[in-house]
């Protein structure tokens, strides 16, 4: 696949970085030439100094033989610009565009990128993707990580197992004999950041992170057997007045839920906008970093920081202070890499990233086949997706157990005519059947292949 990647920032590099790996034909697109040289010399790519919406630039890039293009500079305008000179001049097929501000996205304007204005296929919101994110993280509170499947109905849980967790140093065939109603599979596992797939012989250690696929009524039930029972927080501080803690505040509400919540936003015109946009919120004005503001803010009551800054030492640190002032727990929003692998050491409970999050969204339109959706899991060791079984594929018609699957994937769950199935030996997948499957990064062209339609489809 031909792909143009306007922006080579975080999330572009991000992007590109993935695609490469996988043999895709990549440029990269940016007036910096300090990141366009960074770029070459770390990937395979092709770089090119320019702006991405200029023609001259896209054909230099060679948009007349692209398959997509990717804009995802940190100008909204100039994505979509991009995408509309890909469009008219190159006929690029896909168009791809991030797009920040919450007011291009308002329901009554979307009509705005349909083909006959703006023709871009995929819109991706950050913001909104990393709200989604919190929102699930504190309706879900133990897990480290929580993605939704087929319509909702399946879960996907990265659950961290502690020294206490009741089972661990248990095979986990034998989990499933102890639980026989329990459909909850662990698909993955993550020892010493080191990605696998465990058999059935193996056991959880403590320091592990499992990867377990659920039903959505069973998530609460798989957190206790892993030894996480926790209420939802019901007092809760986001410190960033942001898109990202505007959209968590207002969504909290909109839930119509008794949780209390209270934001924290430096910026005094800001603060005294969304002041404005909130009912029930209280907003206070000034640092997350300022011990006396988080006394006011009842830190010491709280059950849950979520810190949203555009600073990620101003969201380390705050989640750090907030802890040792009474906080329960903190989540923290954290942009650069260098943070990730450390950040737990220093009292850090939960972190998102939304470079992993923009780059999921964009796979799961450049994967082949029926694919619905994707995760990235661990920095592109391995993801998680959800695709459609067709009448072609080869998963159709045999039982689970005498299908030969490749050994870097597992099916975690299979949703039919609005139900979870768990996975058994004895399982048929059928045609319509939406499949939920956990594949390390080796084998994910095979996993695609699955799910591709074969020419005899259309014979």
């Amino acid at each position: 696949m031909k792909v143009i990647i306007c922006g080579a920032g975080q999330v572009g590099f991000g992007i590109a970085e993935r695609l490469a790996a996988e043999q895709n034909d990549v440029c990269v697109i940016d007036v910096r030439a300090d990141l366009i040289r960074s770029i070459r010399d770390t990937l395979d790519v092709r770089g090119i100094v320019g702006h991405g919406a200029y023609p001259e630039v896209l054909a230099e890039a060679g948009a007349n033989e692209a398959d997509m293009i990717i804009a995802v500079t940190l100008h909204d305008e100039i994505n979509m610009v991009a995408c509309q000179v890909a469009h008219s001049l190159f006929e690029v097929p896909t168009k791809i565009a991030r797009i920040r501000s919450q007011m291009y996205l308002q329901p009554h304007y979307m009509d705005l990128f349909s083909r006959d204005h703006l023709p871009i296929d995929v819109i991706i919101s950050p913001e909104v993707e990393v709200g989604e994110m919190v929102l699930r993280r504190i309706a879900v509170p133990g897990a480290t990580d929580v993605v939704p499947f087929s319509d909702g109905k399946i879960m996907m849980l990265a659950i961290e197992c502690q020294e206490e967790c009741p089972v661990i140093n248990t095979p986990l065939a034998q989990l499933t004999e102890l639980f026989p109603n329990l459909p909850s599979i662990v698909v993955g596992i993550n020892r010493n950041n080191k990605l696998f797939i465990p058999h059935s012989a193996d056991q959880l250690y403590a320091g592990d992170l499992a990867y377990v696929v659920t039903t959505k009524d069973q998530v609460r039930r798989t957190l206790g057997l892993f030894g996480h029972e926790k209420k939802e927080a019901s007092r809760i501080v986001i410190a960033g007045g942001g898109n990202i803690g505007l959209y968590v505040a207002q969504a909290l509400e909109k839930r119509g839920s008794s949780t209390k919540v209270k934001l924290i936003e430096h910026n005094r015109e800001r603060a005294i906008d969304i002041a404005d946009e909130l009912k029930s919120t209280v907003v206070l004005n000034g640092s997350a970093l300022d011990q006396k503001l988080l006394h006011e803010a009842d830190i010491d009551q709280a059950d849950l920081i979520v810190s949203v800054t555009n600073d990620d030492q101003v969201n380390i640190l705050s989640g750090v202070i907030a802890k040792r002032l009474g906080c329960k727990a903190n989540l923290v929003l954290l942009n650069s890499p260098t943070y990730h692998d450390f950040a737990s050491t220093l009292g850090i409970d939960a972190q998102m990233n939304p470079r992993a999050v923009t780059v999921s969204k964009v796979l799961q339109h450049v994967r082949r086949g029926r694919i619905r959706a994707v995760h990235n899991i661990q920095n592109g060791q391995a993801e998680i997706l959800e695709a459609d079984a067709l009448e072609t594929s080869p998963l159709v018609g045999a039982t689970l157990k005498e299908l030969d699957l490749p050994k870097g994937m597992r099916i975690g769950a299979v949703y039919r005519d609005g139900q979870a199935l768990t996975p058994s030996g004895s399982l048929r997948i059928k045609p319509k059947d939406r499949v939920v499957i956990f594949a390390l990064r080796d084998s994910l062209k095979q996993v695609e292949q699955l799910f591709r339609v074969s020419l005899e489809f259309f014979v």
